[in-house]
């Protein structure tokens, strides 16, 4: 699993305060839209607190969760590439403190503070990684480890925070898990009773992921040579 690659001396919220730049912070409730596809580009997001869920609609109308960010990432940094329109739409999935900065003043905060763009680069790295580690997920392994997977990843054992022994709450339906899986709700019910029976996980109308878990990916991980 990749562990998450926060600078460990370097506070964004601390950094941002300092700055002459504008930039913004805005509380969401669950559910509530930080934007949507189709929206103009002009803006990338930090996320403070909370979690939000990235998704992509099709033209026929099929909603695909590509991701989910969580504290400490960034979220529409295509906003950097000259993307003209937000290819996906990112949603609160808990209540979130999220920062808004102008792509303008963030290119400037790039180019101007090294301890910054160091920070900036590792959180693209550890995106890309998890792209690639992904990507090795939905083609060789099953759509039962898929989910397991993406448990593990949203209690953040996978990230090196979820050390504790107790078992840590998610805020995710069946509905989201599948789409983030690429299957369907029944599918995902089957696996977590499988795992609730095998005492990975707790359930009973919210999820409880234990560490449990980690273990059962880990030892399940395909590997793959170059």
């Amino acid at each position: 699993m990749q562990k998450h690659a926060k600078h460990p001396s370097f506070d964004v919220m601390k950094f941002l305060t300092r700055q002459t730049v504008g930039w913004t912070s805005s509380s969401y409730q669950a559910d509530r839209i930080v934007y949507s596809q189709g929206n103009p580009v002009d803006s990338v997001f930090y996320i403070h607190k909370g979690k939000v869920k990235v998704s992509v609609v099709s033209a026929s109308g099929k909603e695909v969760v590509v991701a989910i960010r969580g504290p400490d990432e960034f979220c529409g940094e295509g906003a950097l590439t000259g993307e003209l329109l937000r290819l996906t739409t990112v949603t609160a999935m808990t209540a979130c403190e999220i920062v808004r900065l102008e792509k303008e003043n963030l290119a400037g905060l790039l180019h101007n503070k090294a301890d910054f763009a160091d920070y900036f680069l590792r959180h693209l790295l550890t995106r890309t990684a998890r792209v690639e580690a992904d990507l090795v997920d939905q083609l060789f392994n099953s759509s039962e480890m898929r989910l397991a997977r993406a448990l593990v990843l949203l209690a953040n054992y996978g990230n090196g925070i979820g050390i504790s022994s107790e078992p840590i709450p998610i805020p995710v339906s069946q509905e989201t898990l599948a789409a983030m899986i690429g299957t369907t709700r029944p599918r995902v019910n089957f696996f977590m009773n499988k795992f609730r029976k095998l005492g990975l996980i707790d359930y009973n109308g919210k999820v409880e992921v234990h560490r449990a878990l980690l273990n059962y990916v880990l030892h399940e991980q395909p590997h793959i040579s170059d």
